[in-house]
């Protein structure tokens, strides 16, 4: 019914950019919140940053200032700009999104993942 689908991993060296998209598509009625998630080998998953729908957003503090998350509402999309990229950003990022979905004439929420995206930085 409802898939996000992340895109613009890759290999980076160090102090270098990426840009990270994810689109959601399907029977969307509105899309709340969105995240980006990462998971480093051996590590839990932690939260990178989020957005709400008006715009509101917060960071993990080991990326303030590098990072910027952003969102295109009428392309039900999330954005995340990672600049001066060290390895220790290396991980799968993945996004996240609250939507509320129609289902014959229901509404529901429900949150959604992402297949997660390789971000790999070289020193």
């Amino acid at each position: 019914q409802v898939q996000l689908v992340e895109s613009g991993g890759g290999l980076v060296q160090a102090g270098g950019s990426l840009r990270l998209s994810c689109a959601a598509s399907g029977s969307i009625f509105r899309v709340d919140a969105m995240s980006w998630y990462r998971q480093a080998p051996g590590k839990q998953r932690e939260l990178v940053a989020a957005i709400t729908s008006g715009g509101s957003t917060n960071y993990a503090d080991s990326v303030k200032g590098r990072f910027t998350i952003s969102r295109d509402n009428a392309k039900n999309t999330v954005y995340l700009q990672m600049n001066s990229l060290k390895p220790e950003d290396t991980a799968v990022y993945y996004c996240a999104a609250d939507i509320w979905v129609v289902t014959g004439l229901a509404r529901q929420q429900y949150n959604y993942w992402g297949q997660g995206t390789q971000v790999t930085v070289s020193s």
